[in-house]
């Protein structure tokens, strides 16, 4: 009898625990369910209506939110439907032949920091065209937005290439090998461990960091503008007179201020848990439950940001709107 009582908390424990583990697998899901069905068309969508360059925006800001849209469609293939999706619904496929899985691995590293860095280059662009007007019309060009994003885009690339090295077999059958595990000195290894701090430094770490400082300063330049205007035109004594210029600016830096502070919101979890096991000094392969499900929670909303910029432009672009309208009435008819 007192032995029953003994485990009867720990019998409970375990049992609490795996159904908070099953009732959150279902919720893993439902997400990704959701964002595999609504996550191509929406970035297929922002695509179609961006490539045709009709929104009202410049032909800089037009490529940046076009390499934009490419990225997040190519996260939502290789992470969302090929990684995440496809677990659930096709757990054994060729997918998880050892060197395919490796190469999907790579993809979608490459994938998910380009998407950053895109992000932060959009941004950086937009800050320029707002607060240093000497420096707009050489860097704000297309021309420029061209160099950029081809050169991030190589750089990322191959950046990414030792990824396809860090995993190994979980199984062999028939000389096939299976699956792709982390290789276990992936976190002990000194020479792993610091290609490991490198990349997640690269992506989120930095870019958090300078999306962070690049909308400070925005703000900044924009509050110390706004006084110096409003002092010129005399609207500190009372009078209500419109300025078309910071009218003019206000779309652009909603557009800016709308994407950067999204990218923050989503990506602050993943960086908190980053911070963690580094900090902590815990390998990830031995989280406890708790800090599993915090884990694949910064997963999830990280994905998610690859959803949302096309919401963000229907939001705050008119003519961006407009065009949605256009599409789905054609459709309709």
């Amino acid at each position: 009898m007192c032995q029953q009582s003994d485990d009867l908390p720990h019998e409970v424990t375990e049992t609490f625990v795996l159904n908070m583990l099953l009732e959150f697998s279902s919720v893993d899901k439902v997400f990704y369910t959701f964002m595999a069905a609504i996550g191509i068309p929406v970035d297929l969508l922002a695509i179609l209506i961006l490539s045709r360059g009709k929104c009202g925006l410049s032909s800089c800001t037009t490529r940046y939110l076009l390499a934009m849209a490419l990225s997040d469609l190519l996260v939502i293939i290789t992470e969302v439907i090929l990684t995440q999706f496809r677990y659930y619904y096709f757990p054994i496929s060729f997918l998880d032949i050892t060197p395919i899985c490796s190469v999907n691995g790579v993809l979608r590293d490459a994938a998910i920091d380009c998407s950053v860095w895109f992000t932060i280059a959009f941004s950086f662009d937009r800050f320029v065209a707002i607060c240093c007007q000497k420096l707009k019309a050489k860097y704000c060009t297309a021309k420029t937005a061209a160099v950029v994003l081809a050169t991030f885009c190589i750089l990322l690339c191959f950046a990414n290439i030792p990824i396809y090295f860090t995993y190994e077999p979980g199984s062999i059958s028939d000389n096939v090998p299976w699956f792709c595990n982390k290789k276990p000195d992936f976190y002990s290894e000194t020479g792993w461990v610091r290609y490991n701090w490198f990349d997640r430094f690269l992506t989120p770490l930095l870019p958090f960091a300078l999306i962070v400082l690049i909308n400070a300063l925005t703000v900044r330049h924009i509050l110390v503008a706004s006084r110096v205007r409003k002092g010129l035109k005399g609207q500190s004594k009372g009078d209500n007179h419109r300025d078309s210029e910071m009218e003019s600016r206000k779309k652009s830096v909603i557009l800016l201020f709308s994407i950067s502070g999204t990218f923050v919101i989503l990506w602050l979890v993943n960086v908190i848990e980053f911070l963690y096991y580094n900090l902590t000094g815990i390998d990830p392969n031995d989280y406890t439950d708790a800090e599993y499900i915090f884990e694949q929670i910064g997963i999830m909303l990280r994905n998610l940001s690859c959803c949302t910029n096309t919401f963000i432009y229907a939001a705050t672009q008119s003519k961006f709107r407009g065009k949605i309208k256009a599409a789905l009435s054609f459709l309709v008819t």
